[in-house]
């Protein structure tokens, strides 16, 4: 007898899978600031009531007042040349993630700007803001991290939007803000408080820029 023919199948060649690079991640240019610009915990000789806020425009730094010897420290950006004041004021309110309505000597300035932004990731004011007095300085967020530690706004104190969200949590509206003069900022006496550079708020009142 003929023996009946067995079929015996032949495997099919799999092709080795594609080994896919994982995918580039972008450093956030925060984490490249410098270190001393990173929120931390510093010592502080102050006089001023915990929960206060002071601005050392000269150093590019916002302190919040834990109590009469630390202070939680934050890197900032602050306000080019010309456009620094100094004086004290207060946080009228606080917003998350604000809109943005640049005061018209901005818009005299820089008549290109938008006259309303929603508030959003790509909103300049960040993801929080707190409004100073009735002025139209706030210290707020921004989309431009590796602007802080830098001179570059019209007047207001920006943070990362990390940070400002941190601090939001912290401050109470009504809490005091003193903004230091730049030079005065720089080195207050020997055994003073460094808030101690900062004597009477400005006679004249801020004016109104963002």
């Amino acid at each position: 007898r003929t023996p009946t023919p067995v079929h015996i199948p032949v495997p099919v060649p799999v092709a080795a899978p594609i080994s896919t690079p994982a995918p580039r991640v972008e450093t956030p240019k925060s984490a490249v600031a410098p270190a001393r610009l990173d929120r931390q915990v510093v010592d502080y000789v102050s006089h001023q009531t915990p929960g206060t806020v002071v601005i050392d425009t000269e150093n590019t730094f916002l302190y919040l007042v834990l109590n009469d010897g630390q202070a939680l420290r934050y890197g900032i950006g602050v306000g080019r040349e010309g456009f620094t004041w100094s004086g004290e004021q207060t946080v009228a309110r606080k917003t998350a993630w604000p809109d943005w309505r640049p005061p018209a000597e901005m818009i005299s300035r820089q008549p290109y700007l938008p006259r309303f932004m929603a508030g959003g990731p790509g909103n300049p004011l960040g993801a929080r803001a707190m409004y100073l007095g009735e002025t139209e300085f706030r210290i707020h967020g921004t989309n431009k991290p590796d602007t802080i530690g830098k001179r570059v706004s019209s007047g207001c104190i920006r943070l990362t939007n990390d940070d400002v969200m941190d601090l939001y949590e912290r401050v109470k509206v009504g809490a005091k803000v003193i903004v230091l003069p730049a030079t005065a900022a720089r080195r207050p006496s020997q055994g003073a408080p460094p808030d101690a550079a900062f004597q009477t708020p400005d006679q004249a009142s801020p004016s109104q820029r963002s």
